[in-house]
């Protein structure tokens, strides 16, 4: 959707998003489209025994966050400056001790001058941004309102230039000058030390007006923030039973504080009433459609307390969870009515309206970090924002797209209110995900889908109540004149002009965040509007947000980069991890369905070619183009993009292809380089792991092979190795303690399986490894060196185990396009 040079850019969520092909796009005409949790850690090889937390350094280089020297602005050297003015502080460490910035990664940490040359598609210029990331050393705290530019709203930072007699400063972006309010006077440059902002390349600003200490007790604000269980009442007896056991656990994790409301719905919605202390007690609304502004009153305004402290209601909370009953009836899963849209309307009045706290005079800013946490078997079939049951109906795509509007609408309504809807879905029954993404999505939440109601749903669900999560987001993002952006992909949309401070010359992006959580990541793609002449390009990066303490703050990264002239020094600079996962973000967000992810496909191997047809070189006497040696690691990550389950074939059924590429389109960089590129780890003697290329050849039959997928986890027992039962248990405790390590923290949490070679599952296992038994030998010990340790007799007994078919390996893949493969870097 191309948009006319000066008028406001449009921002649309991913799942509403159609964007041009990139070729078709110009850097004059293009302006930015808004479309829409920690991965694993890194360790050296080998690894450290399984029962040992990891928190060593990576073994290979690893995205480089930006790290910040002082500089003059483009242009100024400092003889060129008037004897008055001071270029900013030095900063008071040196750049390479200073702490890395997590929160910004750039696909190249230089900026090509030339605009023909950095316009190329196949490799575009981006940034992965997470707002909200925490951060190990702390940001500086500063207790006052910024100094800003008031031509272009940026914040002072150390690469602005200080007149220290008079306090005035020069904007980075802009060179406008402005005034300090005299806060910036300073008889020595060494006084200016004493401004964090001028100091420190992040900064978090606490607002003076906020209500509430920034560091007051977590008892007194984060916790007590609702949470209401919304469940299905449509399950079988298995399915209840598990569903009921991961609901106890939950019940067990949560903090005293933490008010909990429960509702279950079929045909109608029940709200279950916490003052009946020993029995399961509910008030029954008709689901068929919405509740009327008199039967919420009715509701609210009674002698019901339907939100209770856990403190105070943790036994009659668990007695309701014991008398939920299955479903008696012998009607189909998917033909249930289920009134979920209505259930949702009442657990969001529930948080809106008077409860017991408020009876006592409590007052708390309403709304604010809640959550509603749906426990679905199958999609909504009765009442508003309901589907048919058939997909047969003579006008289900009319009433499929009049639900699917509903439901948008009603998460925004959530949104309105600072509340948060997960969705989490288990059972055998399709959910008709189109319909309740919209639900997710606007209210700033997530939808999972599960196998079963089991413990990876429990863990999902204690990981969803408990994730921390700000409200009232918004992001800023300024650019030099010289850069656009093109496109905005993440979980926030087009800010509301009323929502931004107004400047002469603003020409920021503002993106409204839908919430703020340290799992998630927004990914912006620049082009150049004209060659740059500066020697050093600066950007800035604002995030205003309230935290889950209810302070608020304003958070400021601002980052410098040099410009080069050199194709190759560029290249130099190129992080491989981080430029995949972008190409991976915007292939993606086009990827809307089955055909569109088999266009994508086409659209990464063009994207290949253009690199070495672009950036590499022709081989002497052929046909043949060499990749550039500076990427040698980046089509290999491609590679496994687009046979994986979020391009490729290997996921089964449709909404579980919709769910993973919404989850991808938000992740932090961690959780989306591995969903793109999956991390092999081999189990040794002695509880150790020893990192391996995701190949095939690593299924070797006499050891434990773990496959961490982002939101999947795979641990493959050989043969030999499970023959052997005390050696395979004691492999198997230490791949499951390894899988949990890595996934501490994930959100959404990974499925973890466990199989045998040769068994029906281990083909998860096997179609996400590269094909690599059908290369040469000598390719085969180049990629896999671990193969040398083999002897001839073992390699024979590994090539006869596989069984051949279609899939083309990854050096088979490259010269299909006429690509020498990279060397192995």
């Amino acid at each position: 959707m191309g948009e006319r040079e000066g008028e406001m850019p449009r921002f649309v969520r991913p799942a509403l998003l159609q964007k041009p092909d990139q070729n078709q796009m110009s850097a004059s005409t293009s302006s930015p489209q808004m479309s829409t949790p920690p991965g694993p850690p890194v360790f050296t090889s080998p690894v450290r025994p399984a029962a040992v937390p990891f928190r060593t350094s990576p073994a290979s280089p690893q995205p480089q966050p930006a790290v910040l020297p002082p500089s003059s602005p483009p242009g100024f050297s400092h003889s060129d400056l008037p004897h008055q003015f001071s270029p900013a502080p030095d900063l008071l460490v040196s750049p390479h001790s200073l702490p890395a910035a997590p929160h910004l990664l750039f696909s190249a940490y230089k900026v090509l001058k030339h605009k023909k040359l950095a316009n190329v598609p196949s490799l575009a210029l981006g940034v992965l941004v997470s707002p909200a990331r925490d951060i190990s050393f702390g940001p500086q705290i500063i207790d006052r309102d910024p100094h800003r530019c008031r031509n272009c709203g940026a914040y002072s930072n150390p690469f602005c230039n200080i007149l220290p007699v008079s306090g005035q400063w020069q904007c980075a972006l802009c060179r406008s000058l402005n005034g300090s309010h005299g806060e910036y006077v300073a008889s020595t440059k060494d006084d200016l030390h004493n401004f964090p902002e001028l100091s420190s390349p992040l900064v978090d600003y606490v607002h003076a007006a906020s209500t509430i200490s920034a560091f007051v007790p977590v008892s007194d604000s984060r916790m007590s923030a609702p949470v209401i269980i919304v469940i299905d009442e449509s399950l079988d007896e298995p399915h209840l039973h598990h569903l009921q056991s991961s609901l106890h656990a939950f019940l067990d994790s949560l903090p005293p504080t933490t008010r909990i409301g429960i509702i279950s719905y079929g045909r109608t919605v029940s709200v279950y009433d916490f003052s009946e202390e020993s029995t399961a007690s509910a008030d029954l609304l008709p689901g068929h459609n919405s509740p009327s502004e008199d039967t919420l009153k009715a509701l609210l305004y009674g002698t019901g307390v339907y939100l209770s402290p856990i403190h105070a209601s943790l036994p009659v909370a668990h007695t309701i969870f014991s008398s939920l009953r299955p479903y008696k009836s012998n009607t189909p899963e998917a033909s249930r009515d289920r009134c979920l849209g209505t259930a949702v309307e009442v657990a969001l009045a529930i948080i809106r309206g008077p409860s017991s706290d408020m009876s006592r005079g409590v007052v708390k800013r309403p709304g604010c970090n809640s959550r509603v946490l749906v426990c679905a078997a199958g999609p909504n079939t009765f009442g508003p924002g309901s589907i048919p049951h058939s997909f047969t109906h003579p006008n289900y795509a009319f009433l499929e797209k009049a639900a699917t509007k509903w439901m948008d609408n009603l998460g925004r309504q959530a949104h309105r209110q600072q509340t948060v809807v997960d969705v989490l879905c288990a059972g055998t029954c399709p959910v008709r995900v189109p319909v309740l993404q919209p639900l997710t999505g606007a209210s700033g939440g997530v939808l999972i889908l599960q196998d079963d109601f089991g413990e990876a749903f429990g863990v999902n669900l204690q990981r969803a109540s408990s994730r921390a999560s700000g409200s009232h987001g918004l992001l800023e993002i300024r650019t030099p004149d010289d850069i656009v952006i093109t496109q905005v992909v993440g979980p926030g949309e087009e800010a509301h002009l009323d929502t931004r401070d107004s400047f002469k010359n603003d020409t920021s992006i503002s993106l409204q965040m839908l919430s703020v959580e340290e799992t998630q990541s927004f990914s912006v793609f620049m082009e150049l509007k004209r060659d740059i002449k500066m020697d050093h390009v600066f950007f800035q990066f604002a995030i205003q947000y309230s935290n889950v303490y209810q302070t608020d703050i304003t958070r400021v990264i601002t980052v410098r980069l040099p410009t080069v002239d050199s194709v190759s020094a560029y290249l130099d600079s190129v992080e491989d991890e981080v430029a995949a996962v972008l190409i991976a973000k915007r292939s993606l967000l086009r990827a809307k369905t089955a055909p569109d992810a088999i266009d994508m496909r086409s659209t990464i191997d063009e994207r290949v070619k253009a690199m070495a047809l672009n950036l590499g070189s022709q081989v002497p006497k052929s046909k043949l183009y060499k990749f550039p040696k500076e990427l040698s690691s980046l089509p290999e990550l491609l590679f496994h993009l687009r046979r994986g389950p979020l391009l490729g074939s290997i996921v089964g059924h449709e909404d579980e292809r919709i769910v993973l590429r919404n989850i991808f389109l938000n992740a932090s960089f961690d959780l989306s380089l591995r969903m793109v590129a999956p991390r092999c780890l081999m189990h040794r003697e002695g509880g150790t792991f020893e990192e391996l290329p995701a190949y095939d050849i690593a299924m070797q039959s006499d050891t434990a092979v773990l496959l961490d997928h982002g939101t999947d986890i795979f641990i493959w027992l050989g043969a030999e190795l499970y023959a052997q039962e005390g050696k395979c248990a004691a492999a198997l405790a230490a791949c499951r303690t390894l899988a949990e390590e890595l996934s501490e923290s994930r959100f959404p949490a990974p499925r973890i399986l466990a199989f045998k070679e040769g068994t029906s599952q281990a083909r998860y296992f096997v179609s996400r490894l590269i094909p690599a038994h059908k290369d040469p030998a000598y390719e085969q010990e180049a990629r896999f060196p671990q193969l040398r340790t083999l002897g001839a007799e073992e390699r024979a007994k590994l090539k006869s185990s596989f069984i051949s078919f279609d899939d083309p390996s990854f050096c088979e893949w490259m010269r299909s396009l006429k690509v020498v493969p990279p060397e192995p870097s």
